[in-house]
Protein backbone atom coordinates (compact mmCIF):
# COMPACT_ATOMS: atom_id res chain seq x y z
CA UNK A 1 0.00 0.00 0.00
CA UNK A 2 2.77 2.47 0.86
CA UNK A 3 4.34 1.74 -2.91
CA UNK A 4 1.33 2.54 -4.26
CA UNK A 5 0.66 5.60 -2.68
CA UNK A 6 4.29 6.47 -3.55
CA UNK A 7 4.00 6.18 -6.97
CA UNK A 8 0.26 7.87 -7.32
CA UNK A 9 1.28 10.78 -5.28
CA UNK A 10 4.31 11.42 -7.75
CA UNK A 11 2.61 10.82 -10.86
CA UNK A 12 -0.38 13.21 -10.27
CA UNK A 13 1.93 15.73 -8.54
CA UNK A 14 4.03 15.75 -11.52
CA UNK A 15 0.71 16.18 -14.22
CA UNK A 16 -1.01 18.29 -11.53
CA UNK A 17 2.18 20.54 -10.97
CA UNK A 18 1.99 20.71 -15.29
CA UNK A 19 -1.53 21.72 -15.45
CA UNK A 20 -1.58 24.16 -12.71
CA UNK A 21 1.75 25.90 -14.31
CA UNK A 22 -0.31 26.51 -17.55
CA UNK A 23 -3.22 27.90 -15.99
CA UNK A 24 -1.12 30.33 -14.00
CA UNK A 25 0.32 31.25 -17.09
CA UNK A 26 -2.60 31.41 -19.08
CA UNK A 27 -4.45 34.08 -16.08
CA UNK A 28 -1.61 36.01 -15.62
CA UNK A 29 -1.14 36.69 -19.53
CA UNK A 30 -5.26 36.55 -19.52
CA UNK A 31 -5.22 34.44 -22.22
CA UNK A 32 -9.12 34.17 -23.50
CA UNK A 33 -10.72 30.92 -24.42
CA UNK A 34 -6.87 29.05 -22.87
CA UNK A 35 -9.09 27.48 -19.87
CA UNK A 36 -10.80 25.66 -22.55
CA UNK A 37 -8.42 23.86 -24.42
CA UNK A 38 -6.42 23.30 -20.58
CA UNK A 39 -9.62 21.26 -19.24
CA UNK A 40 -9.92 19.20 -22.61
CA UNK A 41 -6.68 18.49 -22.78
CA UNK A 42 -6.80 17.36 -19.24
CA UNK A 43 -9.49 15.09 -20.35
CA UNK A 44 -8.26 13.63 -23.24
CA UNK A 45 -4.97 12.87 -21.22
CA UNK A 46 -7.19 10.69 -18.51
CA UNK A 47 -9.17 9.06 -21.29
CA UNK A 48 -6.63 7.98 -23.57
CA UNK A 49 -4.78 6.63 -20.00
CA UNK A 50 -8.24 4.68 -19.29
CA UNK A 51 -7.79 2.79 -22.60
CA UNK A 52 -3.93 2.59 -22.29
CA UNK A 53 -4.92 0.48 -19.23
CA UNK A 54 -7.65 -1.75 -20.98
CA UNK A 55 -5.58 -2.58 -23.86
CA UNK A 56 -2.48 -3.22 -21.10
CA UNK A 57 -4.40 -5.64 -19.03
CA UNK A 58 -6.09 -7.27 -22.15
CA UNK A 59 -2.45 -8.02 -23.53
CA UNK A 60 -0.72 -8.75 -20.02
CA UNK A 61 -3.92 -11.53 -19.60
CA UNK A 62 -3.36 -12.88 -22.61
CA UNK A 63 0.47 -14.50 -21.27
CA UNK A 64 0.91 -17.92 -19.54
CA UNK A 65 4.10 -19.67 -18.93
CA UNK A 66 7.81 -18.41 -20.23
CA UNK A 67 6.04 -15.92 -22.17
CA UNK A 68 4.60 -14.30 -18.71
CA UNK A 69 7.62 -14.34 -17.30
CA UNK A 70 9.47 -12.62 -20.23
CA UNK A 71 6.30 -10.06 -20.74
CA UNK A 72 6.27 -9.45 -16.43
CA UNK A 73 10.86 -9.32 -16.60
CA UNK A 74 10.49 -6.11 -19.29
CA UNK A 75 7.92 -4.47 -17.70
CA UNK A 76 9.47 -4.57 -14.62
CA UNK A 77 12.80 -2.94 -16.04
CA UNK A 78 10.93 -0.89 -18.48
CA UNK A 79 8.48 0.77 -15.26
CA UNK A 80 11.87 1.00 -13.29
CA UNK A 81 13.45 3.00 -16.46
CA UNK A 82 10.27 5.24 -16.65
CA UNK A 83 10.25 5.24 -12.67
CA UNK A 84 13.97 6.86 -12.73
CA UNK A 85 13.14 9.45 -15.36
CA UNK A 86 10.64 10.34 -13.16
CA UNK A 87 12.89 10.62 -10.13
CA UNK A 88 15.76 12.88 -12.18
CA UNK A 89 12.91 14.63 -14.03
CA UNK A 90 11.33 15.82 -10.15
CA UNK A 91 15.42 16.82 -9.39
CA UNK A 92 14.87 19.86 -11.90
CA UNK A 93 11.73 20.53 -11.08
CA UNK A 94 12.70 24.02 -10.56
CA UNK A 95 13.73 24.30 -14.32
CA UNK A 96 10.92 22.95 -15.62
CA UNK A 97 8.88 25.34 -14.54
CA UNK A 98 10.63 28.15 -16.64
CA UNK A 99 10.82 25.73 -19.51
CA UNK A 100 6.94 24.89 -19.76
CA UNK A 101 6.55 28.30 -19.77
CA UNK A 102 9.46 29.24 -22.38
CA UNK A 103 7.23 26.63 -24.60
CA UNK A 104 3.59 28.33 -23.72
CA UNK A 105 5.33 31.56 -25.43
CA UNK A 106 6.49 29.74 -28.56
CA UNK A 107 3.01 28.64 -28.82
CA UNK A 108 1.17 31.54 -28.16
CA UNK A 109 3.38 33.64 -30.02
CA UNK A 110 3.04 31.73 -33.25
CA UNK A 111 -1.18 31.94 -32.57
CA UNK A 112 -1.04 28.72 -31.95
CA UNK A 113 -4.15 28.70 -28.68
CA UNK A 114 -4.44 24.48 -28.98
CA UNK A 115 -1.25 24.32 -28.25
CA UNK A 116 -1.74 24.50 -24.90
CA UNK A 117 -4.25 21.80 -25.42
CA UNK A 118 -0.94 19.42 -26.74
CA UNK A 119 0.77 20.77 -24.22
CA UNK A 120 -1.66 19.77 -20.94
CA UNK A 121 -2.75 16.26 -22.88
CA UNK A 122 0.67 14.79 -23.63
CA UNK A 123 1.83 15.99 -19.45
CA UNK A 124 -1.06 14.26 -18.25
CA UNK A 125 -1.19 10.96 -20.54
CA UNK A 126 2.58 10.63 -20.10
CA UNK A 127 1.96 10.16 -16.49
CA UNK A 128 -0.91 8.39 -17.09
CA UNK A 129 0.52 5.40 -19.17
CA UNK A 130 3.45 5.30 -16.57
CA UNK A 131 0.85 4.57 -13.57
CA UNK A 132 -0.66 1.99 -15.63
CA UNK A 133 2.43 0.36 -16.12
CA UNK A 134 4.08 1.34 -12.13
CA UNK A 135 0.84 -0.56 -11.23
CA UNK A 136 1.34 -3.76 -12.62
CA UNK A 137 4.75 -4.35 -11.43
CA UNK A 138 2.89 -3.21 -7.97
CA UNK A 139 0.05 -5.86 -8.69
CA UNK A 140 2.93 -8.43 -9.77
CA UNK A 141 5.33 -8.14 -7.08
CA UNK A 142 2.84 -6.89 -4.01
CA UNK A 143 0.04 -8.41 -2.72
CA UNK A 144 -2.69 -6.06 -0.10
CA UNK A 145 -4.64 -3.03 -0.95
CA UNK A 146 -2.80 -1.25 -3.71
CA UNK A 147 -6.05 0.63 -4.27
CA UNK A 148 -6.37 2.25 -0.82
CA UNK A 149 -2.72 3.45 -1.47
CA UNK A 150 -3.49 5.24 -4.71
CA UNK A 151 -6.65 6.71 -3.36
CA UNK A 152 -4.62 8.34 -0.50
CA UNK A 153 -1.82 9.06 -2.93
CA UNK A 154 -4.20 10.72 -5.42
CA UNK A 155 -5.72 12.97 -2.27
CA UNK A 156 -2.00 14.14 -1.04
CA UNK A 157 -1.03 15.02 -4.17
CA UNK A 158 -4.06 17.12 -5.03
CA UNK A 159 -3.97 18.89 -1.57
CA UNK A 160 -0.28 19.29 -1.85
CA UNK A 161 -0.75 21.04 -5.14
CA UNK A 162 -4.18 23.15 -4.16
CA UNK A 163 -1.72 24.56 -0.86
CA UNK A 164 1.19 25.39 -3.37
CA UNK A 165 -0.26 27.37 -6.19
CA UNK A 166 -3.75 28.47 -3.99
CA UNK A 167 -2.26 28.56 -0.28
CA UNK A 168 1.67 29.44 1.41
CA UNK A 169 3.53 30.76 -1.69
CA UNK A 170 6.18 29.89 1.08
CA UNK A 171 5.45 25.65 0.43
CA UNK A 172 8.92 24.34 -1.34
CA UNK A 173 7.52 20.71 -3.18
CA UNK A 174 11.48 20.01 -3.23
CA UNK A 175 11.60 18.82 0.46
CA UNK A 176 8.84 16.24 -0.59
CA UNK A 177 10.58 15.82 -3.61
CA UNK A 178 13.78 14.53 -2.12
CA UNK A 179 12.36 12.06 0.89
CA UNK A 180 10.20 10.32 -1.69
CA UNK A 181 13.04 10.35 -4.29
CA UNK A 182 14.80 8.21 -1.93
CA UNK A 183 12.36 5.88 -1.02
CA UNK A 184 11.45 5.50 -4.97
CA UNK A 185 15.14 4.96 -5.97
CA UNK A 186 15.22 1.78 -3.71
CA UNK A 187 12.02 0.60 -5.05
CA UNK A 188 13.22 1.09 -8.34
CA UNK A 189 15.98 -0.30 -7.69
CA UNK A 190 14.04 -3.74 -6.58
CA UNK A 191 11.88 -3.65 -10.09
CA UNK A 192 15.35 -3.98 -11.60
CA UNK A 193 16.37 -7.18 -9.75
CA UNK A 194 12.72 -8.64 -10.08
CA UNK A 195 12.68 -7.68 -13.71
CA UNK A 196 16.05 -9.52 -13.72
CA UNK A 197 14.61 -12.49 -11.65
CA UNK A 198 11.52 -13.19 -13.94
CA UNK A 199 14.06 -13.32 -17.42
CA UNK A 200 16.44 -15.97 -15.29
CA UNK A 201 13.25 -17.64 -15.11
CA UNK A 202 12.07 -17.04 -18.75
CA UNK A 203 16.18 -18.37 -19.16
CA UNK A 204 16.93 -15.41 -21.79
CA UNK A 205 19.32 -14.18 -18.54
CA UNK A 206 21.95 -16.85 -17.11
CA UNK A 207 21.22 -17.71 -13.62
CA UNK A 208 25.36 -18.14 -12.75
CA UNK A 209 24.72 -18.77 -8.99
CA UNK A 210 20.71 -19.23 -7.92
CA UNK A 211 21.45 -18.23 -4.62
CA UNK A 212 23.88 -16.66 -2.91
CA UNK A 213 22.41 -16.73 0.34
CA UNK A 214 19.10 -18.00 1.81
CA UNK A 215 17.13 -16.93 4.41
CA UNK A 216 13.90 -17.99 3.72
CA UNK A 217 14.32 -21.30 5.67
CA UNK A 218 11.86 -24.19 5.04
CA UNK A 219 8.82 -23.51 7.76
CA UNK A 220 6.79 -26.11 9.45
CA UNK A 221 2.65 -25.55 9.18
CA UNK A 222 1.55 -23.08 11.51
CA UNK A 223 4.78 -22.40 12.69
CA UNK A 224 5.06 -18.66 11.54
CA UNK A 225 7.90 -17.24 9.55
CA UNK A 226 11.08 -15.21 10.95
CA UNK A 227 11.18 -11.91 10.97
CA UNK A 228 13.69 -11.62 7.79
CA UNK A 229 11.79 -14.27 5.99
CA UNK A 230 10.08 -12.87 2.49
CA UNK A 231 6.64 -13.28 4.60
CA UNK A 232 7.89 -12.49 7.81
CA UNK A 233 7.35 -9.30 9.75
CA UNK A 234 10.50 -6.46 8.75
CA UNK A 235 11.02 -9.00 5.06
CA UNK A 236 7.20 -8.99 3.95
CA UNK A 237 7.73 -5.05 4.32
CA UNK A 238 10.92 -4.69 2.65
CA UNK A 239 9.64 -7.44 -0.13
CA UNK A 240 6.64 -4.99 -0.93
CA UNK A 241 8.43 -1.51 -0.90
CA UNK A 242 11.75 -2.51 -1.95
CA UNK A 243 11.80 -5.56 -3.95
CA UNK A 244 13.80 -7.56 -1.26
CA UNK A 245 14.40 -11.03 -2.06
CA UNK A 246 15.49 -13.09 0.58
CA UNK A 247 17.53 -15.70 -1.49
CA UNK A 248 19.01 -13.77 -4.57
CA UNK A 249 20.95 -14.68 -7.47
CA UNK A 250 24.14 -13.86 -7.97
CA UNK A 251 23.07 -11.65 -10.95
CA UNK A 252 20.22 -10.00 -8.72
CA UNK A 253 23.14 -8.55 -6.42
CA UNK A 254 24.47 -7.36 -8.98
CA UNK A 255 22.21 -5.56 -11.17
CA UNK A 256 20.87 -4.09 -7.83
CA UNK A 257 24.01 -2.99 -6.22
CA UNK A 258 24.85 -1.10 -9.79
CA UNK A 259 22.03 0.52 -10.08
CA UNK A 260 21.98 1.83 -6.46
CA UNK A 261 25.62 3.20 -7.41
CA UNK A 262 24.49 4.97 -10.51
CA UNK A 263 21.86 6.39 -9.38
CA UNK A 264 23.69 8.07 -6.85
CA UNK A 265 26.57 8.98 -8.31
CA UNK A 266 23.74 10.37 -10.85
CA UNK A 267 22.24 12.32 -8.23
CA UNK A 268 25.74 13.47 -6.44
CA UNK A 269 26.85 15.12 -10.09
CA UNK A 270 23.15 16.72 -10.55
CA UNK A 271 23.48 18.27 -7.11
CA UNK A 272 26.60 19.89 -7.47
CA UNK A 273 25.66 21.76 -10.69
Amino acid sequence: MIASFLIIFREVLEAALVVGIVLTYLHRNNIKGGDRYLWLGVAGGVGLSALGAWLFSLIAGGFTGRNEELFEGFVMLIGAALLTTMIFWMMKEQNQAQKLKDKMDGHLDRGHILGVFFVVLVAVLREGIETVIFFRTLMVTQTGRQWVGAVLGLIAATLLVVLFFFGSKTLKPGMFFRVTNVLLILFAAGMVAYGVHELQEAGLIPVVIEHVYDINPAVAEGGGYPVFHEKGAIGSIFKGLFGYNGNPSLIEIIVYLSYLTGVVLIWRRNSQN
